[in-house]
This record gives structure tokens, C-alpha cells and sequence, in this order.
């Protein structure tokens, strides 16, 4: 809690001096303290939901692809950093979340299971340094063969 608060800190006191672009975005998918509340079933819907940003992402680029005029050169950027941004998502979740609490050495299928989280966060980082579709559909597609790992969850309270 002290390094949140930390970096909120140093966040307003750097935005207010211009220096805001050096500060590191961190990304944290759930707390990571032994709380036992996890809603697996609810951060794969949000990773294939950034991966149907990231795939409208690659689309609109290709569309304002050979566009010399200062609007489409402003959007392609935005489309470019949109698409690293819902990319990078997943690979934060996968590993913060997935990896950190919910892949267990005790697992039976450990590897197998470690393989399909390793190769989402591949695919989202290919997605990242691409603009072709199909970078984007096998990501969503590692995503889908992640998922039967972790079914609708019901709170027990």
C-alpha cells in the first residue's frame, strides 16, 4: 500500500513539474494478498475483450495505412498505442493474476498449464510489436484454450 501511495505522490508531484512521461505505469489485475476472493472466469471476458480492442486496433491502422494527412497520422498513432496498451493488459494479467496466485507447482497439469499461460503472453506481445490481424486472432484464440482452466466463479461468503 505504501509504494501506491508512493508513486501517486511522485505522480503529482512530476505532472505538476512536465516530468510525467518518465514515470513507469504499473498495472496490477488484483491485490496480491491472500484475500481468496479470485473471479477467474471474469479476467478471461476482460482479456478477450482487450483482444477485440487490440483487433479493431490492427484494423484501423491497416485502414490508415499510406495516409499522409496530419488527421490520419494522429489517429494511427492513437490506434498504435491503443493497441500496445489493451496488449500489454493481458500480459499484466496473465502474470500478475493468473501465473502469481492461480498456476500452482502442485497442479498435476503444472506444465501444460504453465505452456498455455506462457503462450497468451507470447501472443500479446506479438500483437504488440505487429499490426496484422492474424497476431490478434491467435491471441484471442491462446486466450480460448486458457479458459478451460478457469470456470464461472461463485462467491462463498
Amino acid at each position: 500500500m505504501k509504494t501506491i501511495l508512493k508513486k501517486i505522490l511522485l505522480s503529482s508531484v512530476l505532472a505538476s513539474s512536465g516530468l510525467l512521461l518518465f514515470v513507469p505505469n504499473t498495472l496490477q489485475a488484483h491485490c496480491q494478498i491472500p484475500c481468496g476472493i479470485y473471479d477467474d472466469s471474469a479476467r478471461i471476458l476482460a482479456m478477450l475483450e482487450d483482444t477485440t480492442t487490440v483487433l479493431k486496433s490492427m484494423k484501423l491502422i491497416a485502414e490508415l495505412a499510406g495516409k499522409k494527412d496530419a488527421q490520419s497520422q494522429n489517429q494511427m498513432a492513437r490506434w498504435v498505442m491503443n493497441k500496445e496498451k489493451h496488449a500489454q493488459k493481458i500480459i499484466s494479467t496473465v502474470s500478475d493474476y493468473f501465473l502469481t496466485q492461480r498456476v500452482k507447482t502442485s497442479q498435476k497439469d503444472y506444465l501444460e498449464r504453465l505452456t498455455k499461460h506462457h503462450a497468451v503472453i507470447v501472443a500479446a506481445m506479438k500483437a504488440k510489436q505487429n499490426a496484422d490481424t492474424k497476431y490478434g486472432e491467435a491471441l484471442y484464440k491462446s486466450i480460448e484454450a486458457l479458459s478451460a482452466y478457469y470456470t464461472t466463479h461463485k462467491y462463498k461468503h
